[in-house]
């Protein structure tokens, strides 16, 4: 057993070394249990639901999602997850054999052989929920990156078909799956700072089909021409692809042609296999997709992020989360607010933030239900979740008709350097700020009820005057029957000032800071 020890958490994990007598075996259970000294209050993740918690211990169902979040007194949280996880199944917590305890649930039987390391058990400690989010324990724990050039590795946006499917621009377009719609959100991207087009299922023909070859669009879209267009825009595009297709085609055929193609990376989904070989087919798709020089974002019930972006850093995101208008449900404003301290500490998550043509958008065939929450929050859901890609679910129309609101987008970098959990309470609100060079985005959410907070600047340089735009709220916005009510305003800051914000039920504020001289 080898343990770890930071200034922010502890790992442990379970080693086979070479013996004589033993070569191969089987692991059925996990014993390990994280044992606590009373009934602390605790928080889950909850897959493609809306997460669990505030619960006691006593009242706990199991098995549950890690990452799992207890709040032991005011001033300490701890946070259970797994970091490196390439050999054996993932885990879940179940009820311990003893009070107040956690038992690893191991998802299924794992074939094993003497040499082979499970996946770190990991404890985050933090003083304040932010805190455990902020922790780099589960990259620290996973090897350094086994890709050597990543220049062709870039984060970013990106536009999306799947959501805008069926919606009719003013000038009367009626977008679907087919080529001419995708060179409008081509064009879009190339003039708005946006880096990618997410081409999503059926584009090689109905996604579950044994006979969709995706190494063929179907009859609609010329995919030679939607390439050969975005590479002449500056452009990039992933493809989506599942097991279905890559089992009956081929996976490093299809991800050759992907290559072939000029594709930038897949969007991998419903991973048919559980248990290890999920674990093991997840790990095979990096790989290869590596090879071929493609991003990856998984989606559809995967295994949990685990830190190993270090690793492999063309992993960018996965749906490890309740992403909105997915599983064909929507969420309510407590949802993000809840997924940002607890499924943001395994990594990077896709939740299609960004809508902003709420009213009647359930008529599309792809959105599924009402969709609750303001537009100034999706801006600030774009800084408050973290995602190598970014994916934005709505019409390039939509984005233009509030082009002062899109401004915020349209200016944000494509990473950044320092990340900081300002305020916030796990069921309540949120409010973080991420710097890129001399800029500062800062994100604020709440859950259904209005609240008025303030935000010291006193992270920034002192001795220097910056502006502030705002992206916020109206007085009158509400999360279910005044959506798209939003206003801008500037101000000028420095590192002495304290700005007070109003965010509305349901709603959120972003902030973009820079320096007056640059």
């Amino acid at each position: 057993i080898t343990f770890r020890a930071y200034d922010d958490g502890v790992a442990f994990r379970y080693g086979f070394p070479e013996q004589e007598n033993l070569k191969e075996f089987i692991i059925e259970e996990d014993l390990s249990e994280f044992a606590f000294t009373e009934d602390f209050t605790w928080w889950s993740a909850n897959g493609e639901r809306e997460n669990l918690g505030p619960l006691s211990m006593k009242a706990f169902e199991s098995p549950v999602f890690t990452p799992t979040v207890l709040k032991c007194a005011d001033n300490l949280y701890l946070g259970i997850h797994e970091a490196a996880t390439y050999e054996f199944s993932n885990f879940k917590l179940k009820k311990g054999d003893k009070p107040y305890s956690f038992q690893c649930d191991v998802q299924g039987v794992s074939q094993a052989k003497t040499g082979m390391q499970t996946s770190w058990r990991t404890i985050f400690i933090g003083n304040k929920p932010g805190s455990l989010v902020e922790s780099n324990l589960l990259v620290n724990l996973n090897p350094a990156s086994k890709i050597e050039d990543t220049s062709w590795i870039k984060s970013g946006t990106s536009m999306w078909d799947w959501r805008t499917w069926g919606y009719t621009a003013p000038d009367g377009f009626v977008y679907g799956l087919n080529t001419t719609s995708h060179k409008r959100f081509i064009d879009f991207a190339a003039d708005n700072n946006v880096d990618y087009l997410l081409m999503d299922a059926d584009w090689y023909g109905p996604e579950f089909s044994e006979n969709s070859d995706p190494t063929k669009s179907n009859n609609e879209i010329d995919i030679e021409e939607n390439f050969r267009y975005a590479n002449e825009k500056g452009v990039g595009i992933f493809l989506y692809l599942n097991d279905v297709g890559a089992k009956k085609f081929g996976l490093e055929r299809i991800l050759k042609q992907f290559h072939d193609w000029g594709a930038a990376g897949v969007k991998y989904g419903f991973m048919t296999s559980k248990g290890q070989a999920k674990v093991l087919q997840t790990r095979r798709v990096i790989e290869m997709c590596a090879k071929y020089k493609l991003m990856v974002d998984f989606h559809d019930n995967p295994i949990p992020p685990s830190g190993n972006e270090r690793t492999w850093p063309n992993v960018m995101t996965r749906e490890y989360c309740h992403s909105q208008a997915d599983a064909k449900r929507s969420y309510f404003p407590e949802t993000i607010v809840s997924a940002s301290f607890i499924n943001m500490l395994a990594g990077p998550l896709d939740l299609c933030s960004g809508w902003y043509g709420f009213e009647g958008a359930e008529e599309r065939p792809k959105v599924f239900e009402f969709l609750p929450g303001t537009v100034a929050a999706e801006n600030a859901k774009m800084v408050v979740g973290f995602s190598g890609i970014s994916v934005l679910p709505d019409a390039p129309e939509n984005y233009l008709e509030k082009s002062d609101l899109f401004d915020f987008i349209k200016q944000l970098p494509d990473g950044f350097d320092e990340y900081k959990v300002l305020d916030g309470d796990i069921d309540s609100f949120i409010s973080v700020g991420r710097r890129s060079g001399e800029k500062w985005y800062i994100g604020s959410l709440t859950n259904r009820e209005a609240r008025t907070i303030k935000i010291k600047l006193d992270f920034l340089k002192p001795g220097v005057e910056y502006k502030a735009f705002l992206y916020e709220d109206a007085p009158e916005s509400h999360y279910m029957d005044n959506r798209e009510a939003y206003q801008t305003r500037n101000i000028k800051v420095n590192s002495e000032s304290e700005i007070t914000i109003k965010l509305a039920p349901g709603g959120g504020n972003a902030i973009r800071i820079e320096p007056t001289d640059l």
